[in-house]
């Protein structure tokens, strides 16, 4: 390929400040919006790079966040399982969709997120969220462009000369 070699180290990192961007304290306000960095974050590399991003690093990951975020143990990591089960299923056509296609699928992927964090605490018995942290699929999809330029410039550096 004509691609540049990628940096090893761009992949452990950006997991790690995705990790650090979930705990960053937030207003009460902005709470709600909060998007899924992790899962934004991961869904990049299993796109672009299948070959090392697959399942069992989104459950190490999601086990790390369980730990760190300090909910239901294994929730997490189920969620970011499911996500990269479907992209992973669903990678060939998604890393060819214009952007504006891909903003959409991982709305998707966003919102079925959210679908299986209410689930999992219906049936261990939490509280589910209320209402209003439904808005933060909606985020995710809005800084998906963004952080795929982010990872992507982060990943190759510069291209042109």
């Amino acid at each position: 390929m004509s691609r540049l070699r990628d940096k090893p180290w761009v992949l452990p990192v950006s997991l790690v400040v995705a990790l650090l961007l979930g705990l960053l304290p937030l207003p009460a306000l902005l709470q709600p919006l909060r998007p899924y960095w992790l899962a934004l974050v991961l869904a990049y590399w299993v796109i672009e790079t299948p070959d090392r991003v697959g399942l069992g690093i989104a459950f190490a990951s999601g086990v790390i966040a369980d730990l760190l975020y300090g909910g239901v143990l294994g929730e997490q990591a189920l969620r970011l399982v499911i996500l990269t089960f479907i992209l992973q299923r669903f990678r060939a056509r998604i890393r060819f969709f214009p952007m504006s296609q891909q903003i959409l699928a991982i709305g998707g992927l966003l919102f079925n997120d959210r679908i299986v964090s209410a689930v999992v605490h219906i049936v261990v018995g939490e509280p589910t969220l209320p209402w209003s942290y439904w808005w933060a699929p909606l985020l995710g999809m809005a800084l998906w462009p963004l952080v795929f330029v982010l990872l992507d410039a982060l990943r190759f550096g510069r291209r042109g000369r």
